[in-house]
């Protein structure tokens, strides 16, 4: 249904949610991240798309993480392993996730990608992103348009945030593998890499794929983002880690804080 034809309903607790409007990524993982590490009590829920679970699960308590990867998909994942003492849930139904977050102790939420759910009264937060198509799919890259009478802030990379990358374990000669939306995004990060190996969004690998990297390119480390990190620090091979984080401009943390303040 339409945004109109939708009535928010309060959960009685504090719910932001942190997204864009485009298909593709912006940098929301790494934005949620840097404002969940400055609460207490607080929840993250997300679809956990790419997962291969369905249902509600509680990938991480405020202690443990409580599920491999293959059950929470990779972003889950990586809020578990970033925010050592948050709430992470995944579940295709938002409600139920806040409600499970609620029952665990949180108070606050942040909801992961939730701008279209117009039945869940919150704070919307879009990271802006260009393009000349405005049009909506299937003619364009916006899955919705920003409608008029819904409040909504946005948020401008290098306005509002800004990227930090550092490299971690990093080798002589490393081969780039990465399974994120707009890889282009990372070449102003990249440091000399053999190759650049790009897989689908989400891709799920196998150990073979790695190694035949290695083998082609002779290489001695593979180099990930952290998003990627997460599904194969498993396979016990040399991994080089991009790891980005964002740093987030006092406005932003304001309108979070005027809105808690408004709400209670």
């Amino acid at each position: 249904m339409r945004f109109k034809n939708k009535t928010p309903e309060n959960f009685g607790i504090d719910i932001v949610s942190v997204g864009n409007l485009s298909v593709g990524g912006s940098g929301k993982t790494p934005l949620v991240s840097a404002l969940a590490l400055r609460y207490e009590n607080v929840a993250i829920v997300l679809r956990g798309y790419g997962r291969e679970s369905k249902g509600l699960h509680v990938v991480k308590d405020s202690h443990n993480v409580l599920c491999d990867v293959n059950v929470s998909g990779d972003e889950a994942m990586i809020y578990a392993h970033k925010i050592p003492e948050a709430i992470v849930i995944v579940s295709e139904d938002r409600k139920k996730g806040i409600l499970k977050a609620k029952e665990m102790g949180a108070k606050l939420v942040f909801l992961d990608d939730a701008y279209s759910k117009h039945d869940i009264k919150k704070l919307d937060l879009l990271i802006e992103v260009q393009s000349t198509n405005e049009s909506c799919l299937p003619s364009g890259p916006f899955r919705e348009r920003l409608w008029s009478a819904k409040e909504a802030v946005l948020l401008k990379e290098g306005i509002d945030f800004k990227r930090v990358v550092k490299l971690k374990n990093k080798s002589a000669k490393m081969s780039l593998v990465t399974a994120i939306a707009r890889p282009s995004r990372l070449d102003e990060f990249l440091p000399d890499v053999m190759s650049k190996n790009y897989f689908e969004d989400h891709h799920s690998f196998v150990k073979e794929e790695l190694l035949d990297v290695l083998k082609k390119d002779q290489s001695e480390s593979i180099l990930v983002t952290y998003k990627d990190f997460v599904k194969l620090e498993s396979f016990d091979l040399p991994l080089s880690l991009l790891d980005l984080h964002v740093q987030v401009e006092t406005r932003v943390f304001k309108i979070i804080g005027d809105y808690i303040a408004k709400e209670n």
